[in-house]
This record gives structure tokens, C-alpha cells and sequence, in this order.
């Protein structure tokens, strides 16, 4: 007989409501250490919940060790959690008399018709739909801890109130917690922001402003040559890369659709003379007009135009994370005008490219999603019902002949046509989008896009719209986190780093240093006066893949000694030998 894990964690509604219950424990504990705090939202999350709380001073650490003691003691007490709904106006007043104005907020934006309920448990009670565990001994006190706590705008509103919202993990043993915290600050030496910092590779300052990540020399090495990596990939595969400006007119996003669906994510428009202007939040409505400079035959299709782009998009300042997510970056992005007809080839083409990618750099955590539009919200998309069943079914077809597996999302589509997302789950955070291939039978049309087809007719294009590595900053803060910052020595900044022993081998290290360059590698010479185990633990701190230790028996016998970061000693070796095993090692793309 199969075991019923209906009330363990492996349950996702289980876990929800266990970690729900925790948010209205953490509040009733606050309530009662500090009546002042007014409530707002405090929902289960993907890893945990959260509580939003307006108070007149900063949590502290020292005030999260208080809460969770009260949290333990609340669990100790086994209240029952009961239920109980009011009529609206008894619920305004009910919550106006308790003093929680973020409650009669809520209440007061509820449909005409919509059931109001409430959690009680001992003195405290909530609005709440539920659903909750039947009382507070349910949750283990020793199993809670409180992780951090953030600035939250209220409603997520920038021009409301900021809020400070609490975040929480529990679970039904202690020593559950106890391994998800370590897992936790395992994944925070990987955090891309640490090592980015500490390796030198990018740097962000608020005098240039908020999402604005600036790529140091070393971060810089290592973006241009994915930017290299991927364009040498698309020119074998046919694509013509082309260069277009950062702005645009307002017109080019009206005539796009951009400007309708996608304004609040895009900079305030700039007015210049006679025209205005906004910063481009992404690259498509440039590309149209490159393909519309020319007029085109359906021998020509199809035409694969290419660009690392730079853009900027309006995050809010609390989804910003480093070169993970930023106002400004780059995209490896391309569009594919094609015919119907060869839109089964190009999706293939884009999905064997991405995979092909994946293989290079050991990316085998993925999992492929077909997003689809939200049929009610006419606001959000196109409002094209047959372009939509068109677009979505061409697209789930290919996929099905392709026979890749994928999962569907409905309301995850791009606003003028559906996708196949391949998300990633990274070591630090929640799963994101690095590639995407998008099906587009809306844009060509908004742009009176054509080509002359064998019948001598003018047709409309379909564009495929891809990112092979998404954007390159994204794609790298990955990498940083997946290799916490020892690159593969193809990608590493410094490939090899020469150590000399004593001054009398500096001129011999220059030597070799400048043999190794001529030959294309990146290389640097400590030539600090430091003793020889600071400069190995400095360049292995550097994550530097291979050390050159060069002293007097080597330039005697004109070799190099050779260590690798992970601290084998490979031995004294002729410096062919060992340019020789760096080619290799670079051409092969291994990762070690």
C-alpha cells in the first residue's frame, strides 16, 4: 500500500498551508511584543512566507530573536485556529477598531460579491481565505527561523508606503532546518554578487544608479568572450549580425505594439527637438525595420539577423539582483524571418542550438516550457483570438514533432505571440529563463512586412524572435554561481598566473609570460614581493586555473612548474608541454 504523504512537506498544499499558518504565528507574535505594528499581507511563498508590517522602527537582529521566541511559545500554547466570516461593513469596522487601516484596504477592494473571512487563534485574529493547519501546535517551534527581512512597497506600488516584510522558513523537524540552512549558506558563496565582488569582475555604484552594473576588466574578458563564442556559432549557422541604436522613437513602439503593452516597464519617454525618444527595452521593432529597408524573395527566407544589444527596462528597484537582473543589459538576440513553411526548420535549428550551447558549458538542469497567453486578460496581449490559436498551436505542434518535452504556463507569453521558455534552476535562488525561441505572427503584420513568394504574390513573414544565452549578463552571473567563480580555463580571465620564486627569475617570468600571450592565452606576472605561498593561495583566491612556479632549477633546465588551482602539482615540465595542455584544454572546452 502506497504511504499517504497527504500531511507531509511532500504534499505542496500541505506545505503551503503549514508555512501560511507560520506567517499569522509570526504576526501574532509581533502583535504582541509590539501592539504599534500595523499588519498588511503575509502570504507562503515558493520556499517559506513572508509577512509585510508597517512599523516606526527598523527590525533588528536582536527584534528577530525576540519574535522567534514568541513564535515557539505561540506554538507551545496549541491554539485552535478558527474560521469565522463577516458582512463588509462589520469587516471594515471589525479591522478599523483593531487598527489595521491595510486591512480595511483590502477589504474595501474585495468585489461586491466576494465571501470576507477571518483566522482566529487566541487574542489575534486575521483576514485571511486560508487555508490554514486546525491550531498552532501543528507547527514544530524548533523547526521556525527567521531568514532577513527587506523593504516591500505596499502593493508593490513605489508611490505607497514602504513596508518591512519579514521573511520566514519552518519545517516539521529541527533538523530539516538545520539542512536548509546549510544548503542556504552553502548557495550564499556561490551568490554571483559576493564573487563578482571579491574576483574583481563588475561593480555597481548608486551615483550611476540603481540595475546600472558596471563590467570590470576581468568581468569584461569573460563577457566578450561569450559574446565572441555565441556570434562565432551564429555566423556558422548563417546569421548576419547587424548594429542598431540604443533609443528609439515613441512612434517605433506605438507602430510595435510596445508602447501599449509594455509601457510601465520602459523609461519615460525624452523629448529632443521635434521628437521623442525612449530608451529600447528590447531590440524587435529595430530588427523589423532593417528587414523593411529591402524588399525580399521567398528565396532569400530565411533571413537570420543577429545582435548582442544593449537595453533598458524600468525593474523595480526590489527585483533588482546584480548582473542577474538589471536596468540595463545585453541580449544575445536574434530574429528569423522566414515562411510558414520553414518555421518547423528554424524552430528546430534554434532548439539544437541551444542544446548544443548547454553542452559546452555542462548546463544540465533545464526544463523546457511552452508559454501561452492568458485568453481573459485583453489588456496584457495582442487582442487577436485566431492570430493567438494560430501562433500557439504552429508552435506545440513543432514542438510535439520535435519531440521535446515541455510543460505549459498559461499568461507567460510574450504579449504578441507564445514561447518555448528553457528555465534554469540556478544554485542560488529561484528558477529563471536563460534561452527562449518566440512564435511571432503579430509583428510582421503592425510593420507591413512582406516578400515576394514563387507565386508572385506579396506575403507576410512569420519572425521567430531567440536568445541563445539570454542576456550575457544573466547568462554569466549563472556560470558564476554554477562554478563559484573557477572558470573553465577557455572562459577564465586569467588563464595562468607566473609566480617567480626570487627576483632573479622576474626577467625569465617576463619571459615566459610574453611566449604565452604571443600564443593568445591571458596571463599575469606576480612580481610582488610577497613569499612564494602567499602568491599561490592569492592566485588560487583568484580562482586562476593554472600557476607557473618559476625558480633558479627552472631556469636552469628552461622548464616551467606547473599547479593547478585545485592544488595538484603537476611538475616541472618544457613550456611546450605545457602550452600544448592549455591549448588542449581551452579548444576542448573542458571544465575542470
Amino acid at each position: 500500500m502506497a504511504e499517504n504523504n497527504e500531511f507531509t512537506f511532500e504534499n505542496e498544499q500541505y506545505r503551503k498551508t503549514y508555512w501560511h499558518t507560520c506567517s499569522h504565528i509570526l504576526a501574532q507574535a509581533m502583535k504582541r511584543l509590539h501592539p504599534e505594528v500595523k499588519l498588511a499581507i503575509g502570504p507562503a511563498i515558493d520556499e517559506g512566507w513572508y509577512y509585510d508590517m508597517d512599523a516606526p522602527f527598523a527590525f533588528t537582529p536582536e527584534h528577530m530573536t525576540e519574535i522567534e521566541a514568541e513564535m515557539r511559545k505561540i506554538c507551545k500554547e496549541k491554539l485552535k485556529l478558527e474560521r469565522f466570516e463577516l458582512p463588509r461593513e462589520e469587516a471594515v469596522k471589525f479591522m478599523e477598531e483593531r487598527e489595521e487601516p491595510y486591512k480595511v484596504e483590502l477589504i474595501n477592494d474585495l468585489p461586491e460579491d466576494a465571501v470576507i473571512s477571518f483566522y482566529r487563534q487566541g487574542e489575534f485574529v486575521d483576514l485571511c481565505a486560508g487555508p490554514h493547519l486546525d491550531s498552532t501546535g501543528r507547527v514544530k517551534g524548533n523547526g521556525i527561523k527567521l531568514t532577513a527581512c527587506n523593504a516591500a512597497y505596499w502593493r508593490g506600488d513605489s508611490s505607497r508606503q514602504t513596508l518591512q516584510r519579514i521573511y520566514g522558513i519552518a519545517f516539521p523537524k529541527k533538523d530539516e532546518l538545520d539542512a536548509y540552512l546549510k544548503r542556504i549558506e552553502e548557495a550564499k558563496k556561490r551568490d554571483h554578487r559576493k564573487l563578482g565582488k571579491e574576483l574583481g569582475l563588475f561593480m555597481t555604484s548608486d551615483l550611476v544608479g540603481k540595475g546600472m552594473p558596471m563590467f570590470l576588466p576581468k568581468g569584461y574578458t569573460v563577457w566578450r568572450i561569450l559574446e565572441d563564442y555565441i556570434k562565432d556559432k551564429e555566423r556558422a549557422l548563417g546569421y548576419q549580425h547587424v548594429l542598431t541604436p540604443c533609443v528609439g522613437t515613441v512612434d517605433l513602439y506605438k507602430t510595435s505594439g510596445h508602447w501599449d503593452h509594455y509601457k510601465e516597464n520602459m523609461f519615460p519617454a525624452m523629448e529632443v527637438e521635434d521628437e521623442t525618444f525612449v530608451l529600447r527595452p528590447m531590440n524587435c521593432p529595430h530588427h523589423m525595420m532593417i528587414y523593411a529597408n529591402r524588399p525580399h524573395s521567398y528565396r532569400q527566407l530565411p533571413i537570420r539577423i543577429g545582435e548582442v544589444a544593449h537595453d533598458f527596462r524600468f525593474e523595480s528597484s526590489g527585483t533588482l539582483k546584480g548582473i542577474e537582473r538589471g536596468r540595463h543589459f545585453c541580449q544575445n538576440d536574434a530574429h528569423l524571418f522566414c515562411t510558414p513553411e520553414q518555421i518547423k526548420d528554424e524552430v528546430s535549428n534554434v532548439c539544437d542550438l541551444i542544446f548544443d550551447v548547454y553542452k559546452d558549458f555542462g548546463i544540465t538542469d533545464y526544463r523546457c516550457v511552452l508559454s501561452l497567453r492568458d485568453p481573459a486578460d485583453k489588456h496584457k496581449y495582442h487582442d487577436d483570438d485566431a492570430m493567438w490559436d494560430k501562433a500557439e498551436n504552429a508552435l506545440r505542434e513543432v514542438l510535439n514533432e520535435l519531440g521535446i518535452e515541455y510543460t505549459e504556463e498559461i499568461g507567460e507569453a510574450a504579449f504578441y505571440g507564445p514561447k518555448l521558455d528553457v528555465n534554469v534552476k540556478p544554485a542560488v535562488g529561484n528558477e529563471y529563463t536563460l534561452s527562449t525561441c518566440q512564435l511571432d505572427f503579430c509583428l510582421p503584420a503592425k510593420f507591413d512586412l512582406t516578400y515576394t513568394d514563387s507565386d508572385g504574390a506579396d506575403k507576410t513573414p512569420v519572425v521567430l524572435h531567440r536568445a541563445i544565452l539570454g542576456s550575457l549578463d544573466r547568462f554569466m552571473a549563472y556560470l558564476i554561481e554554477e562554478t563559484m567563480g573557477a572558470f573553465p580555463a577557455w572562459l577564465a580571465p586569467v588563464q595562468a598566473k607566473v609566480l617567480p620564486v626570487t627576483d632573479r627569475a622576474a626577467a625569465y617570468a617576463d619571459q615566459i609570460a610574453g611566449m604565452l600571450t604571443l600564443q593568445g592565452f591571458r596571463v599575469e606576472v606576480d612580481h610582488s614581493s610577497n613569499k612564494l605561498g602567499y602568491k599561490i593561495r592569492e592566485a588560487q583566491g583568484q580562482k586562476v586555473p593554472y600557476m607557473i612556479i618559476l625558480g633558479d632549477k627552472d631556469m636552469e633546465n628552461n622548464t616551467v612548474s606547473i599547479r593547478h588551482r585545485s592544488g595538484e602539482d603537476l611538475g616541472a615540465m618544457s613550456f611546450e608541454a605545457f602550452a600544448e595542455l592549455l591549448h588542449n584544454e581551452v579548444n576542448s572546452k573542458e571544465r575542470k
